[in-house]
């Protein structure tokens, strides 16, 4: 597959996308408590999504945006799953 030329605003998306996924997961290890990485893991979630529709856009391909949803979808329902499992530990 033979990826199109990426102009300045696409590279600088890239580029925004790559710095946010980065602090996100500086985050994710370091949370200094449960609710921190909880937040994390769902921004982690946002910034992939996103990855993925901006995926789509440079390559023309609608099967990346099925994958999005998709991975949107379970982001968000795994996020619920741990909140809840993280309100359980303490009560």
């Amino acid at each position: 597959m033979i990826l199109p030329d990426i102009n300045l605003l696409e590279g600088f998306a890239l580029l925004l996308l790559g710095c946010a996924l980065m602090l996100g997961l500086f985050r994710l290890i370091l949370g200094p408590a449960a609710p921190d990485r909880l937040v994390a893991a769902d921004t982690l979630g946002v910034i992939a999504t996103a990855g993925l529709i901006l995926l789509a856009w440079l390559l023309g391909s609608a099967l990346y945006l099925d994958v999005a949803l998709v991975y949107g979808v379970l982001a968000f329902v795994g996020v619920v799953a741990l909140a809840r499992a993280i309100e359980g530990e303490r009560t």
